[in-house]
């Protein structure tokens, strides 16, 4: 299976060092899915010919907002809603999470709450599930039809289904504690001290990234949305 990468972003360069690129980081996520992975920088406006240049797509995280004013984005939002309409599975990760409620009628905006950095845990279905996370923006309005499939006390819509072939989520579960130590020390001067000190302690937690690979891989290849296939107990 091909998947397309709409890389909306570049990671930063202390991270490409240790981590590599957005390609580098979702290769690893699913490795045990056995992609073709085709990666195109639309934040330097390399776009698909249109939605069947790939079996399915994934939108990553990015430094930019939503929001703003860049001409890449209004193209990309109008290439999201040529994914949807042809029924190609899509999934959309922190920034891509924002773009694609946005592209389909949210809002997205700096959260008064400020910056959620490192480990936290969600409420998926019922289970609590642990990822990375590093934003301050949200998804604050959601789209007509959109549902709401996992939240924490902090990030309300932090997993949200669009219908049954699109998928986003506002972690980063393509974030190993290597890529979250090289965001604190190197990309860490704009959050509270105290968030990048618990950020650090918690470092050597595990987390279920593996888990929620698994999900947006079967949303990828074909499988429903809202469909939630999680065991019991996922975290220790």
């Amino acid at each position: 299976m091909i998947l397309g990468i709409l890389q909306t972003g570049h990671v930063p360069d202390e991270v490409k060092a240790r981590d590599g690129t957005y390609t580098d980081l979702y290769g690893a996520l699913f490795a045990h899915r056995g992609y073709e992975l085709r990666t195109f920088s639309v934040v330097d406006m390399e776009f698909p010919e249109g939605p069947h240049d790939a079996d399915a797509w994934l939108v990553t995280g990015s430094r930019h907002g939503a929001y703003e004013d860049h001409p890449w984005i209004a193209r990309l939002e109008a290439l999201i809603r040529d994914i949807r309409d042809t029924g190609t599975p899509l999934v959309g990760v922190c920034f891509g999470h924002q773009i694609i409620a946005q592209a389909l009628g949210g809002r997205v905006a700096k959260y008064p709450g400020g910056w959620s950095v490192g480990l936290h845990s969600y409420d998926i279905g019922g289970q609590e599930v642990v990822l990375n996370a590093w934003h301050q923006d949200q998804v604050l309005e959601l789209p007509k039809g959109a549902e709401v499939l996992g939240e924490s006390a902090f990030t309300r819509n932090a997993f949200i289904a669009h219908g049954p072939h699109i998928l986003t989520v506002q972690p980063h579960p393509e974030f190993t504690p290597s890529v979250v130590d090289t965001l604190i020390e190197h990309r860490g001067a704009a959050v509270p001290d105290d968030l990048l000190a618990t950020a650090r302690a918690n470092l050597d937690r595990p987390t279920d990234a593996r888990l929620i690979a698994d999900w947006l891989a079967d949303v990828l290849e074909g499988g429903p949305a809202t469909r939630i296939p999680f065991a019991a107990k996922v975290s220790a």
